[in-house]
């Protein structure tokens, strides 16, 4: 484990405590005075309590390959208070169908790097393998970049139950209208719930960007480990996102440019670039999907890695099949070595190879 994530999970050191000052026999008491004095002990006796709070244990799902550490409370709390009352977002709507929300930063720097590192290291990556056909030749694709996946569409939702036979809470797929359980042939994937980890992040972005509570059912992460890790030009313009979608995509880590350019056809106008450091986010909305590509393309030098979190909303069954078969697929997990500096195969930690 790198000195900085150890550090990061030392103890806090306590706050000094506050004793109440003696009186001065020449001055008249001030009730006020001595109120404020005690809220102020009693605040701080809360916060001390909090932060000796141990994080919840991990969560685990039979659809998770490891079970997936809960956030720390100090970094739970530096998520809750996130506000953008006074760096609030940049509306970019000056180009034909563009309609953008760009926070430069939402996440303080130190919050960001937190989230960085335990993100990385707590979550399942894959490196995802698929053929594709030009014209009677198939290809085989390797994704340039590390990806995750966890949701479930709108048409089924998890629902956390205990019952005799399993005494933990278990979250369970039901059909959203009916609330019964779903088929198991509904899906060939297996949709796997958002942890608390991501959820908790989730319910913060749907505050920030004003979006209704549950909107986003899915976040797709992508670790780009190098700057040779890149997406070429693409858009989100499924139909099982529906018109318009709204996406909220959250920078990590090493800065990196992204770039939009107006699909082929379209009315033309310049591409844009922007520069998304660590904690920045960008937000597509409304025809943005239809008429603009974006990309994140390779750039020259080393650097630390950085993680992409999407957050969006899947209508029907076709994007869970989707979201999963890309961004999960069948080849093999993958998961941080903090020893190693690198990802490594889970089947590799297994057998004692993933570290040193």
């Amino acid at each position: 484990m790198s000195k900085r994530i150890q550090s990061f999970f030392q103890p806090i050191p306590k706050k000094p405590k506050l004793e109440p000052s003696s009186p001065d026999p020449s001055q008249p008491s001030n009730p006020l005075n001595i109120q404020h004095q005690l809220h102020q002990q009693e605040q701080e006796q809360q916060e001390e309590k909090q932060e000796e709070q141990p994080p919840p244990p991990p969560t685990n799902h039979q659809t998770y390959p490891f079970p997936i550490p809960n956030l720390p409370p100090h970094l739970s709390k530096a998520l809750t208070n996130i506000s953008t009352a006074l760096n609030p977002p940049k509306p970019i709507t000056n180009h034909p169908h563009l309609d953008l929300l760009y926070f430069q930063p939402l996440l303080p720097p130190q919050t960001a790097n937190t989230l960085f590192h335990f993100l990385r290291t707590s979550l399942p990556f894959y490196k995802v393998q698929y053929t594709i056909r030009r014209g009677k030749t198939p290809t085989k694709i390797t994704t340039p970049r590390f990806t995750t996946v966890f949701g479930v569409d709108a048409t089924s939702t998890f629902t956390t139950s205990t019952s005799t036979t399993t005494p933990t809470p278990t979250p369970t797929l039901l059909d959203t209208k009916t609330h019964n359980p779903i088929p198991k042939s509904k899906y060939k994937c297996h949709p796997r719930p958002i942890p608390p980890c991501l959820d908790h992040l989730r319910q913060v972005i749907q505050s920030v960007t004003k979006t209704p509570q549950d909107y986003y059912n899915f976040i797709l992460i992508n670790y780009y480990a190098s700057n040779t890790d890149s997406i070429s030009y693409h858009s989100d313009d499924e139909r099982f996102l529906g018109p318009n979608p709204s996406i909220a995509s959250l920078s990590l880590g090493a800065k990196r440019d992204f770039l939009l350019k107006h699909k082929p056809g379209v009315e033309a106008g310049p591409p844009l670039k922007f520069p998304l450091a660590s904690g920045d986010m960008v937000v597509m909305r409304g025809e943005t999907q239809a008429n603009w590509l974006h990309s994140i393309p390779k750039r020259a030098g080393e650097s630390e890695g950085r993680i992409n979190v999407t957050f969006r909303r899947a209508l029907v069954v076709g994007g869970t099949e989707n979201y999963y078969r890309y961004n999960v697929g069948d080849g093999g997990v993958w998961r941080w070595n903090d020893t190693k500096g690198r990802m490594v195969s889970v089947d590799e930690e297994g057998e004692g190879i993933g570290s040193e």
